[in-house]
């Protein structure tokens, strides 16, 4: 059963339009979300968790429609978006004091091994914490009341490599138990490369893919060649850039046949991304 299933959400603002997304998640599963800025990851998150009213779609939170069982659903999702940087003058202690009272199911023996596994300090103030503690922090309290689907908008930005490393090795330990699933939106394609299992892709609010990680990389080449040979190749490329020397470019694995006077090489997330956004060049 999916953990997270969404379908035909959509949102529509002056300017922009969520259309008709739909992807689901599974247990023991990260699932990349990824898209430029003003792509629409932030307001499809919110839809989901209806922090923003939907015009249209539905949303499953283990089989379970979100929208008629939000009270009992929302027990299960763990929710960070951004860094987590709420009462800032409050000790962890006092936060986790009223944070408690709201779950029923509350793991204390759970909370407490967090901590330490986190080298947390609840005698600290949210604003003594770095900026990755206070993301562990927030984890920390998601698998304290017992969250299944966790949900982080941007939880690495601003951390230093070492500390996005630690985060992400977190996550993996989270999900390894087959039954926590994670849809983590980011910018730093690097932390999707290293955790990710499955890639959602949303451009100009519409799904661009939804699918296995190795299999989106896999079904794009990289291609470079000859600007003599651009021309008749513009239509099988996704996106290009051309300089003096050639043009450099994205194609579909299955269009490689047709660029055998060129140079081809596996591509990458961040690549495949930035040609993807060219395609309008």
């Amino acid at each position: 059963m999916n953990l997270l299933e969404v379908r035909g959400l959509t949102k529509k603002y002056d300017g922009f339009l969520l259309d008709d997304v739909s992807f689901s998640l599974m247990p023991g599963y990260i699932m990349g979300f990824i898209g430029r800025n003003g792509a629409g990851k932030t307001t499809t998150i919110k839809a989901i968790l209806n922090l923003i009213h939907r015009d249209k779609g539905e949303v499953y939170v283990d089989g379970k429609d979100f929208f008629k069982n939000e009270t009992e659903l929302k027990k299960q999702i763990g929710f960070v978006m951004g860094e987590f940087d709420c009462y800032k003058k409050a000790e962890v202690k006092k936060l986790t004091d009223v944070m408690r009272r709201f779950y029923p199911e509350w793991d204390e023996d759970g909370y407490r091994g967090c901590l330490e596994k986190f080298s947390i300090d609840e005698n600290k103030k949210i604003s003594e914490l770095s900026a990755g503690m206070r993301v562990k922090y927030a984890l920390s309290l998601a698998l304290s009341h017992n969250a299944k689907l966790l949900i982080f908008d941007e939880p690495t930005s601003g951390l230093d490599p070492v500390s996005r490393d630690e985060l992400l090795d977190v996550f993996r330990s989270v999900i390894s138990d087959g039954e926590h699933g994670i849809l983590f939106s980011t910018h730093i394609i690097s932390d999707l490369e290293k955790c990710a299992d499955q890639i959602t892709y949303i451009k100009k609010g519409r799904l661009l893919a939804s699918t296995d990680l190795d299999a989106f990389r896999e079904s794009r080449r990289l291609v470079s060649g000859e600007l003599s040979a651009l021309d008749a190749k513009k239509p099988y490329l996704i996106g290009y850039k051309q300089n003096a020397f050639g043009f450099t470019g994205l194609i579909y694995a299955e269009d490689e046949d047709k660029f055998g006077d060129c140079r081809t090489a596996p591509a990458d997330l961040e690549s495949i991304m930035i040609y993807t956004e060219q395609e309008e060049k």
